[in-house]
């Protein structure tokens, strides 16, 4: 068997997949085509990451990832009341809207508006997944060493690559 056949780091995976949540679609690559990324470089949850090991061009598989092997545990502490009077005038007050926020360090982040009143505005930092176990369907598509380069910067490069299967 030929080892360049099979999902392993350093290998580009093209990967068709739907991801549901509560039997509920979240997302899917119909919309924009496989992802593609590179293997052992944790572009993707490690949770999904490692049930693709051996895996081989037109092989599919369903995987679950507990919240700590996709995108953690709700972390109580990770919620902000902001003073209605202080948020900006600028941003609607819509819940689930998604605020890029950078502190006084520079630091970016990112929160969801997650409920206000009259007072004050309540600002969530989880990750909208946080706390939810992931229901892939998957399936490989292509399969092709990285270049030099993608091993360098540890990603894959898609728009450089043109794939017909």
């Amino acid at each position: 068997m030929n080892d360049l056949l099979v999902v392993q780091d350093g290998q580009v995976v093209s990967m068709e997949y739907t991801l549901r949540v509560d039997d509920e679609l979240l997302d899917s690559s119909d919309d924009e085509g496989p992802l593609e990324f590179l293997q052992g470089r944790s572009n993707i949850i490690p949770g999904l990451e490692r049930e693709l090991y051996g895996m081989k061009i037109g092989d599919s598989k369903q995987v679950t990832v507990k919240p700590v092997d996709g995108y953690g545990e709700l972390n109580p502490q990770a919620f902000m009341d902001v003073p209605r009077a202080e948020f900006p005038s600028d941003i609607p007050l819509e819940e689930g809207l998604e605020l890029h926020l950078t502190d006084k360090d520079g630091e970016d982040s990112v929160a969801y508006l997650q409920s206000f009143d009259d007072k004050s505005v309540r600002l969530d930092f989880n990750h909208p997944l946080a706390g939810a176990e992931l229901h892939f369907d998957i399936k490989i598509v292509g399969l092709r060493p990285a270049t030099a380069e993608e091993l360098d910067h540890g990603h894959a490069h898609t728009h450089e690559h043109n794939h017909h299967e």
